[in-house]
């Protein structure tokens, strides 16, 4: 397993995404001003992606890990991060 790059050992996990998101952005201004786009760096998921054209964090909650880097990684605190609903959420699977 150890062999494996990232995008294959996430590809053993199963997803089954709500229709709502549990991750969130508090404050837009906040992300504009930011000049690392550090959410875009430190999610093992790549979750968060910086939308140039509407100057905007764009987030694939579907794909989310639920493993909390994005409640302390962001260096202003503007993520929020809530489990998501019960039977929905990530399903980690060991092969």
């Amino acid at each position: 397993m150890s062999g494996r790059s990232l995008h294959e050992k996430l590809f053993l996990n199963r997803f089954k995404p709500d229709d709502r998101s549990h991750l969130g952005i508090a404050d837009r201004a906040v992300c504009i001003r930011c000049t690392g786009k550090w959410c875009t760096y430190f999610c093992p998921a790549e979750v968060y992606h910086w939308n140039e054209q509407d100057q905007k964090i764009d987030i694939t909650y579907e794909a989310c890990l639920e493993c909390g880097t994005c409640r302390i990684g962001c260096p202003y605190h503007n993520i929020t991060w809530v489990y998501p609903r019960g039977g929905f959420g990530v399903q980690h699977r060991f092969g």
